[in-house]
């Protein structure tokens, strides 16, 4: 025993010696010593306290159950909504072509659309001159009663937002616990990149020939 710790000690020593010292790795960093033992410090998961939460409380079977309701309530509101004035929703562009520089200036757009100049800027419900000559205008025209009904709309789409995110915090929740419960497998598994908020941690798990 005295022999065999001797050479380990000189092993020691010799690979001190032999040491370059600009060598570096990462271990450098991440070691501490805690009580004179030396270990390595384990990077966080990166999860949200609501994650966490969620996590050791609720199954996967449960999160995903809430998830594809929250989906369905998605879709029924897209269809009532028809996503037309979305905020943040990129404009639609309606491009005219004209031969001439005079058929330019000469242009009017209400004209060419057969409709009032009230109704241009609708991106719906949009109706023609010959229309509102044989019917009239269906729906709200107070100004009131206009501003009032664009705030309801306006709050479907808040509510309509915060639903995507929620569907989209659950889909990550589901997936995090479902990587946790995979990692139980006693397979030999390499981690190819770290969980984030919005992500969950990925493994590369050596293939197994199942009989």
């Amino acid at each position: 025993d005295y022999h065999k710790k001797q050479n380990a000690l000189r092993a020691l020593q010799k690979k001190a010696l032999d040491k370059n010292p600009d060598e570096f790795y990462f271990k450098m960093i991440r070691a501490e010593l805690k009580d004179g033992v030396h270990t390595i410090k384990q990077p966080k998961d990166e999860v949200t306290p609501e994650q966490v939460k969620l996590m050791r409380t609720q199954d996967i079977k449960y999160v995903e159950m809430k998830r594809v309701a929250e989906a369905k309530k998605i879709e029924r509101l897209k269809s009532e909504l028809h996503l037309l004035d979305a905020e943040g929703k990129k404009p639609n562009k309606h491009m005219f072509f004209f031969d001439t520089k005079k058929e330019v200036r000469e242009f009017d757009i209400a004209t060419h659309l057969d409709t009032i100049p009230e109704l241009v800027d609708r991106v719906y419900n949009r109706p023609t001159i010959a229309t509102l000559q044989k019917e009239t205008l269906k729906g709200a025209t107070d100004p009131a009663h206009l501003k009032k009904l664009a705030q309801q709309r306006k709050n479907q789409y808040d509510l309509l937002k915060q639903r995507i995110e929620r569907e989209k915090a659950m889909f990550v929740v589901a997936q995090k616990i479902q990587t946790r419960k995979d990692l139980l497998d006693k397979t030999h598994k390499v981690k190819v990149k770290k969980e984030t908020t919005t992500s969950p941690a990925i493994y590369k798990f050596k293939f197994q020939r199942k009989r």
